[in-house]
């Protein structure tokens, strides 16, 4: 039993912000925020969906067979939303491609998106309520990430997956309209559900870290719902979460509950969506290789050597110099970089079938060198910048500085084309382009939806097909 104290449990704390959570806080920049991460992430999940992680495991007996309201995005089976929520997690993550945070250290919406639209099917939810939940999700998956990180992240969890139990336990108990005593219920219910090791990157699991972390937060969501009950100090208790994930005195309780929607998380400077598919970490030196060649044009018989120069804490997971699988290649900066001044773009065939054995990127990946920022070029370009340079066999140099991008945010957003373009390229995988261009107007106007349905009727490949003629609508 819990050992009584003085002050309310840590969850019961958290649970009242976000059962009180302000519905006016939700701004309209807010409201479109988070309509373009979703759209983002529903885009990145129609690619993943034809993918062996997905795909392997729907041969599983019994997976995905459970009936129900539910799509599973791309085949269109129905099933129940918990086994939606596993297949299309586990797809949204399968390439990639998803957005990402700093704070976060990982990615913020592919543990909410699945399994709040799988919960709205299931429901017959709104637009605007699975807008509000998810900006909800946001908010707690933040503020637990600046509590437990860098830590966290540096004891080996994928944070994806360990605080994303909590955001989709949240994002769904907020849905579904849990009381605060359910929903601390549901939290204390995650504290036992989250797992996910960085041991696994570069291989399918990590995929399936997010198809798990997803069904649990939405499992843990509806067993409250129902009067389960679990540990109310199993964040603070001394074999609870926070001490056994990062150890007695690494977390700060105060960062947990400090400023919740002032600001939103969702408004956020330091997460963004991706404009390449593969691990965020390797993004920076990506840019700082295209950004060169646009400028300087450098065949690589001209190259004597090149050096990339990161934040340490991208190494572990990044510092690959010979890739064997596509899957690998995803996290290798040296592939990534080698892609970017040969073919001077970064794009999803780039991460398929034999493309790590491409002789001319064997031979560029060889001229490449990883070393870790120095103190001070930490201190100056942050956790996610990045330094280059190229060594020409003439004898001059050329070198670039990207100070801390994380991805396409909220001060460098992408364009309506370019979310189109991503968003094209991605549902072309799983669905007819028809389709594809009907669901992404949906999506812009996500909020004014009444019943998520009008959506997920389209992204499944046997779906009825948009009306021609809307393509000329979708990019203007």
């Amino acid at each position: 039993m819990p050992t009584p104290s003085s002050s309310p449990a840590l969850i019961a704390r958290l649970a009242e912000r976000i059962c009180g959570f302000p519905r006016d806080a939700i701004t309209p920049e807010a409201i479109a925020l988070a309509k373009l991460a979703i759209t983002d992430t529903v885009g990145v999940t129609l690619a993943g969906m034809a993918e062996p992680a997905v795909t392997l495991m729907l041969q599983v007996p019994g997976v995905a067979r459970a009936p129900g309201k539910a799509t599973v995005f791309g085949p269109g089976i129905q099933t129940s939303a918990l086994d939606a929520a596993l297949a299309n997690g586990t797809g949204s993550h399968a390439l990639d491609y998803d957005d990402f945070s700093e704070p976060m250290g990982g990615h913020q919406s592919v543990p909410l998106v699945a399994p709040l639209i799988a919960l709205a099917e299931e429901r017959g939810a709104s637009g605007r309520a699975v807008i509000d939940a998810y900006v909800v999700g946001i908010e707690t998956e933040l503020k637990l990430a600046r509590a437990l990180n860098f830590v966290h992240y540096e004891k080996g969890w994928h944070p994806t997956s360990t605080i994303g139990t909590f955001g989709a336990a949240a994002a769904c108990g907020h849905l579904i309209g849990l009381t605060a005593p359910q929903m601390g219920m549901s939290l204390a219910l995650a504290a036992s559900m989250a797992s996910g090791i960085k041991a696994n990157f570069g291989t399918m699991t990590k995929p399936l870290h997010v198809g798990h972390c997803g069904r649990q937060g939405l499992f843990c969501a509806l067993l409250a719902e129902r009067g389960y009950t679990a540990n109310i100090e199993a964040l603070e208790h001394g074999q609870g979460f926070l001490n056994v994930y990062n150890g007695p005195g690494q977390f700060d309780v105060q960062a947990m509950l400090a400023a919740w929607a002032a600001p939103l998380e969702v408004l956020g400077e330091d997460m963004g969506l991706k404009q390449f598919p593969c691990c965020g970490s390797t993004h920076p030196a990506i840019m700082l290789a295209l950004r060169m060649q646009r400028e300087r044009d450098l065949p690589l018989d001209r190259i004597e050597k090149v050096q990339v120069a990161v934040h340490r804490r991208r190494l572990p997971h990044t510092d690959n110099p010979d890739p064997r699988t596509p899957l690998q290649a995803k996290f290798s900066v040296q592939y990534a970089v080698a892609r970017a001044l040969v073919d001077r773009r970064v794009g999803l065939a780039h991460f398929e079938g034999d493309a790590p054995f491409e002789p001319a990127i064997r031979a560029a990946m060889s001229l490449i060198e990883v070393r870790p920022f120095s103190d001070t070029e930490a201190a100056d370009l942050g956790p996610f910048g990045a330094s280059l340079q190229v060594r020409l066999k003439d004898g001059s140099s050329v070198s670039g500085r990207l100070r801390n991008t994380v991805g396409r945010g909220r001060l460098n957003p992408m364009s309506n084309e370019e979310m189109w373009e991503k968003f094209k390229d991605c549902s072309q995988r799983s669905i007819p382009l028809e389709n594809a261009e009907r669901a992404f107007l949906q999506l812009a106007r996500l909020e004014e939806i009444s019943d998520i349905k009008a959506l997920t009727g389209l992204l499944a490949a046997g779906a009825e097909p948009a009306r021609r003629g809307s393509a000329g609508r979708v990019a203007g």
